[in-house]
């Protein structure tokens, strides 16, 4: 178990994948996943199907932080073979950071590290909903 006082990071990617595609998917999936996994602040990685679902596949990984995994989709192998296909993922919300953790009977809580303002500032936002723009 990772023992930081960052919260790892989970990433779940759903995919509805037609019969025809199922082979051509899992192979895909196979080069994506293991090329996520050269990549610095990995933890691990599964393919999966459903047992109740059968177009429904799941690709899941864990990483140290988020800024691992950020840096990781800017790699020009990740581009290459990994985006391509996590692009077609089921869109809603796929990265989660993991705040509790139990293994071996012991219990560890972790503080969340997402931003208090996270929800109002984004993109563009430098540190408030409006910025004025610097006088020269």
């Amino acid at each position: 178990m990772e023992d930081s006082s960052a919260p790892i990071l989970v990433v779940v990617n759903r995919f509805r994948v037609a019969e025809h595609e199922a082979a051509s998917f899992a192979s895909d999936a196979r080069v994506a996943l293991a090329t996520l996994a050269q990549s610095v602040g990995f933890i691990d990685g599964v393919l999966a199907q459903s047992t109740d679902e059968a177009d429904l596949r799941m690709i899941s990984t864990r990483w140290i932080n988020v800024g691992s995994y950020r840096r990781a989709l800017s790699r020009f192998e990740v581009k290459i073979s990994a985006i391509p296909l996590l692009s077609t993922a089921i869109d809603e919300s796929s990265a989660f950071e993991a705040v509790q953790f139990i293994a071996d009977g012991l219990t560890r809580d972790v503080a969340s590290g997402r931003a208090a303002d996270a929800d109002v500032i984004g993109l563009g936002h430098a540190s408030a909903p409006v910025v004025p723009p610097i006088q020269s």
